[in-house]
């Protein structure tokens, strides 16, 4: 007579990351999955988190049935005979779609994607109203121990004339989890959001968010967009862009198809609103020169750098400019009636955690384009990054034992 669910077969679950060995996480597992051995290596990488320095036995990965990684994989197929999953750190998997281990396997491969939406969302939106607010101005204000009142007419015209969030239109460029946080957070400061997928999302079902969710996250039912755009195609993308787009966030995997997806074509789109763009996906997304060209357009045409077209268009005309009401000296009118008025070619600006090359070489054209703000692919990183990684792992490992469908998996047909 039988009684209970059968015991789950022993695993060996191998940890191979780049940082201390998280023992409550391990705790955790061990309690809640007794059959799971459990073994970790740090290990450490070179200049980037894609080439680890550190060696791995080739008896580690002999006998391992499970593997989480950022990078490391087992050189060949043969050397991991055992193994049936192995779970990124990482949202995406186009740092090892070359690797034997992707392209000659059907070893089940799933992402750390819906962890990243949090600390990545805080940045996006850290990074465009640093812009809007001319921040860096007001640093160096600081600095100097300037006050507002002896800062120059133009300094102060930046200040008067820019324009917050309210009613401007942001264009998220792969709806995805992080896509998904940060339409949540712009909607909270009066942004209108419009979200474009590959596949088309025309029913409820298909616009949910079927992934891992921190909770009180993201869009999980697909509801914050005003319109859904889609399509893998040249005029679909620029159908989408010429949206009215104001702000454009770029979260689309890196794939062979993605690969310099936005260019000098897109930027003239783009630069009808003079849109700011933000990247959080991957550098090889953009033509990254065509992108130095469009911001170096506005700046040279812009009497006043580093301001939305409102701000140029107003001190550009002087006072009493159009029907607008006059205030210090300088015309405020409607954001529509200035970009009527006074077209200026070119970005506004850029926010960008990716670069292309990774490291940017110090010499890079990227450093010095105009109203760009550069990080170094740090904008994922966090207090909870590791504990929300396992946390993914962790539903996988009780779907794999109640042979459910697993979350987060890899296609690789689509690359993501």
């Amino acid at each position: 007579m039988g009684g209970g669910p059968p015991t789950p077969p022993e695993e060996h679950l191998l940890v191979l990351l780049p940082f201390p060995e998280p023992t409550a996480i391990f705790d955790r597992i061990r309690k809640n999955h007794p059959n799971i051995k459990i073994t970790f290596r740090q290990i450490h990488f070179t200049i980037t988190p894609w080439n680890a320095a550190t060696a791995v036995p080739p008896s580690l990965y002999n006998t391992a049935t499970i593997l989480v990684t950022l990078s490391a994989l087992p050189p060949t197929p043969a050397d991991c005979p055992h193994l049936t999953l192995i779970h990124f750190t990482s949202a995406g998997t186009n740092h090892v779609a070359q690797h034997p281990i992707y392209t000659d396997t059907q070893i089940t491969l799933t992402t750390s994607s819906g962890i990243h939406g949090p600390q990545m969302s805080e940045w996006v939106v850290m990074t465009a109203l640093a812009h809007s607010h001319h921040y860096s101005l007001l640093h160096t204000w600081q600095q100097k121990h300037v006050w507002r009142n002896t800062g120059s007419s133009r300094e102060l015209a930046s200040l008067r004339h820019l324009h917050d969030k309210v009613g401007q239109r942001l264009a998220v460029l792969g709806y995805g989890s992080i896509g998904r946080q940060v339409a949540r957070v712009a909607k909270a400061m009066g942004v209108d959001v419009i979200a474009y997928t590959a596949r088309p999302r025309r029913t409820a079902e298909e616009k949910k968010d079927h992934g891992f969710i921190v909770p009180g996250t993201g869009d999980p039912e697909g509801e914050i967009p005003s319109a859904w755009y889609s399509g893998t195609d040249k005029a679909s993308l620029h159908h989408f862009l010429a949206q009215d787009v104001d702000w454009l966030m770029i979260s689309v995997p890196l794939t062979p198809s993605t690969e310099k997806m936005l260019g000098k074509e897109e930027f003239e789109i783009l630069a009808r609103r003079n849109a700011f763009v933000t990247n959080i996906s991957r550098g090889q997304i953009i033509d990254q020169p065509a992108l130095i060209d469009a911001l170096k357009a506005y700046a040279d045409a812009n009497p006043n750098p580093g301001s939305d077209p409102s701000t140029t268009a107003a001190t550009a005309g002087g006072p009493n400019v159009g029907n607008g009401n006059t205030v210090e000296g300088f015309t405020s009118q409607t954001s529509e009636q200035l970009l009527t008025d006074h077209p200026l070619p070119g970005l506004r600006g850029a926010a960008l955690d990716v670069a292309d090359p990774e490291p940017l070489p110090p010499d890079d054209p990227l450093w010095d384009a105009p109203n760009c703000i550069i990080t170094p692919h740090i904008s994922g990183l966090g207090a909870t990054y590791v504990d929300r990684c396992f946390q993914v792992l962790e539903v996988n490992l009780e779907r794999k034992e109640k042979g459910e469908q697993l979350i987060n998996v890899v296609d690789r047909q689509r690359g993501y």
